[in-house]
């Protein structure tokens, strides 16, 4: 008798137990407003924002120089404490409506030293433009140049201290409208 039952408690324990296992999927979190590393997805008001890396700049290297389109005097644009630094991003608008991405950005070192972007002249097809991404778009969009290059992002450009490299990690804070209102990323130095 005992051995009929087996089979049926085998399967009862079975089923049980991939019953746990398809709920713990449901644990899922939505809405993720911290990553510890780049290429996370963060969201930030209603559209999400990914950092595909981050770097610094040195606008004497040929690989560079093309960053450097409408900045004034980047070559002697610095103090000797200080350092180019770029973080490559990209918006998603997973929405159903037509929205603007923040321009809101700062850096943070662990010391609590904020930076903000510098700004970039019109005419550097790298640089980031807070522009409306319809619903399913991307920022940059598809048929731009800062999408089609290795990195893939529309540059954010900073001048940060030597200190402040030392100083890691750097924290990228994205501040929109709506909520989420703010989400962080932990950048990659």
């Amino acid at each position: 008798m005992i051995a009929g039952r087996l089979p049926s408690l085998f399967v009862a324990l079975v089923v049980l137990l991939g019953a746990s296992a398809l709920a713990g999927c449901g644990n899922k979190k939505d809405i993720v407003t911290s990553a510890d590393t780049e290429g996370i997805y963060v969201d930030a008001g209603p559209l999400q924002y990914q950092v595909q890396i981050s770097r610094q700049l040195n606008p004497a290297d040929e690989e560079d120089k093309g960053y450097f389109v409408g900045v004034p005097d980047p070559e002697g644009g610095l103090k000797a404490e200080e350092t180019w630094f770029a973080v490559f991003v990209k918006v998603w608008n997973r929405t159903e409506d037509s929205h603007l991405p923040t321009n809101d950005f700062e850096i943070e070192d662990t010391v609590g030293k904020r930076y903000e972007p510098v700004e970039v002249g019109e005419d550097n097809v790298f640089a980031y433009r807070a522009t409306q991404i319809p619903s399913g778009g991307q920022l940059p969009g598809i048929d731009d140049v800062a999408n089609e290059g290795v990195i893939g992002g529309s540059m954010l450009l900073f001048k940060l201290t030597l200190d402040s490299l030392a100083n890691r990690p750097l924290v990228l804070h994205i501040t929109s409208e709506g909520k989420p209102s703010e989400a962080e990323v932990d950048l990659d130095v």
